[in-house]
Parts: C-alpha cells; sequence; structure tokens
C-alpha cells in the first residue's frame, strides 16, 4: 500500500467521523448557545492532541517561527473564524445546504492552489474525481429530483457557510505548504489551543465557562480525532484531493440515517454512492512520476 493509498483511506475515515459531527452539533444546542458549545468543545480537541503528540512526537511541541506563524493563522480563519460561522449557520440552514456549502471547498483549493501551491500538480485524474464528488454529494443530499430543483442557496446564513468554507478551505492551502512535515497531533494541538484560549476567555468573561450537556464533550472527541486524520491524509495527499475525498462525509451521513434512524435511501443516493466511487477510484489513481 503506497502513501497516497494510506491517505485516501485516513480521510475516509475522517469523513465518517465528521458525518456524526453536525448531529452531535445540533443536539448540543438543546441547552446551549453556539459560542459555548465551540468553546466547550475546544478543550477535549486540545487533549486528545496533546496525548497523541505525547505518543507520536515524544512529547515535543517545539516549532519553529515558520511554523507556529502558519498555526496561528489555521487558529485564527479556521478555529475561530470559520468553525464560529459554521456553528452559527448550521443552526440556521437546511442539511441540503449545509452538507453542499461546507463540502465545496475542492473549487476554492484548485483556485486558490493554482497560483499557491505549485508543487500541487493537479492532474486529469484529479479533475474527473472531483466532478465524480461533485455530482455524487448532490445526488445523496438531494435524495430526489424534486428537491434537485427546489435547491437553492439564497439566505444570509448560505452566504456565511460560503465564507466558512472558503476561510476552511484556505487553512487547508496553508497548512499543506508549510505544516505538510509537522506532527498532526502538534498542528492540531496549536491550531484548537490557541484558538480555546480566546474562546475559553470569552466564556469565563461572560460566566459561560461550563459544561451544558455530554454531547459538547463527545463532539470535541469526534472533532479531535477527525482533524488529527485530516492532517495525517494532507501529509501524504494533495490539498484537492483530501478536501475532495471530504464530499464522502454526506454520503456516510445517508448510510448511518438508514441503519440508525430507518431512513430510507432513494435511487438517486443509490446513483450518488455509485459515482463517489469513481470518484474515489480517480482520486487515489496514482501520479505517473513527472505529474
Amino acid at each position: 500500500m503506497n502513501k497516497k493509498h494510506v491517505g485516501v483511506i485516513l480521510i475516509l475515515l475522517a469523513s465518517i467521523i465528521w458525518a456524526i459531527d453536525p448531529v452531535l452539533v445540533k443536539l448540543s444546542y438543546s441547552n446551549a448557545t453556539f459560542v459555548q458549545t465551540l468553546g466547550i468543545r475546544a478543550i477535549p480537541m486540545v487533549i486528545i492532541a496533546f496525548i497523541y503528540t505525547l505518543i507520536t512526537n515524544k512529547a515535543s511541541f517545539k516549532v519553529t517561527k515558520k511554523e507556529f506563524s502558519a498555526m496561528m493563522y489555521l487558529a485564527i480563519f479556521g478555529s475561530i473564524i470559520g468553525d464560529l460561522i459554521y456553528f452559527y449557520s448550521v443552526s440556521k440552514i437546511s442539511v441540503v445546504n449545509y452538507s453542499v456549502i461546507g463540502h465545496i471547498q475542492p473549487i476554492f483549493i484548485l483556485l486558490i492552489g493554482y497560483f499557491f501551491l505549485k508543487s500541487d500538480k493537479i492532474t486529469k485524474y484529479d479533475y474527473i474525481g472531483v466532478a465524480f464528488m461533485f455530482l455524487a454529494a448532490f445526488f445523496v443530499v438531494a435524495k430526489d429530483m424534486d428537491s434537485l430543483r427546489n435547491f437553492s442557496i439564497g439566505t444570509k446564513e448560505d452566504y456565511f457557510m460560503l465564507i466558512a468554507t472558503i476561510a476552511w478551505a484556505t487553512t487547508g492551502m496553508v497548512a499543506r505548504k508549510y505544516l505538510s512535515n509537522t506532527n498532526a497531533g502538534v498542528t492540531t494541538f496549536y491550531r484548537f489551543g490557541i484558538g480555546a484560549v480566546m474562546l475559553v476567555a470569552y466564556l469565563i468573561y461572560t460566566n459561560a465557562f461550563y459544561v451544558s450537556n455530554v454531547y459538547q464533550i463527545l463532539n470535541g472527541v469526534i472533532a479531535g480525532i477527525g482533524i488529527l486524520l485530516f492532517y495525517e491524509a494532507m501529509k501524504r495527499l494533495k490539498a484537492a484531493q483530501v478536501t475532495s475525498l471530504e464530499l464522502t462525509s454526506p454520503f456516510f451521513v445517508a448510510i448511518l440515517g438508514f441503519i440508525f434512524l430507518g431512513e430510507s435511501v432513494t435511487i438517486m443516493q443509490m446513483g450518488g454512492m455509485f459515482l463517489l466511487i469513481f470518484g474515489i477510484y480517480f482520486l487515489s489513481k496514482k501520479e505517473s512520476t513527472t505529474s
């Protein structure tokens, strides 16, 4: 199994885990605000990253100035701006809108990466894989032709979610360019550690620093494991490939809904799952030595 295949497996595992994330977020809102949930969620994420670093990096948290600057960017634009917008939007918009908008990062990765990541040469297989992934995601979340025809992006929360998606895409680019050789635990620890300090300080100031429900903790554990898998995959794949494979998350949402909630799977969703297989095949296809 080559490095690329390992990367594909890692990001697919992350996608399975992240399929649970929005469910836990919504459950957390039963007696908590989106800011309070985000702040409490960050704590178990930092703890998981700390333990992972102890095990895999000989307890070394040392980073260079360039790496720390990149981590600051990840913390501000990923853990603060991107996640705050996401946590607000997910309580307002439909599942269809969230699933599609939140997973269209590849288009921004391809556009930005063309200028920013010269080392990540996008092949024809990547473009084909991205195309299949987009079609698969739309088919799975739309469920039927009526839903697909009625799909619209018009509320302010839809546009907020788009901003969060762009912010996350830029953090993926920065991580790929400056942190591809950095331990995943260290990257996660600083990204969410810096964000946690800011969020916890705000919660203490507003007398909201307490655990409202168990879903906040579970969300942190799930998200922490998912982000570690994401950064491990980022070391082995191109940024566009990683974010495209994240499009499998809506697919796993449909599967989990069928197994645990008894939700039926439509013909269109089955078609999307079929397209997904082709997308994964092309994105995991090994490039020639010249690419």
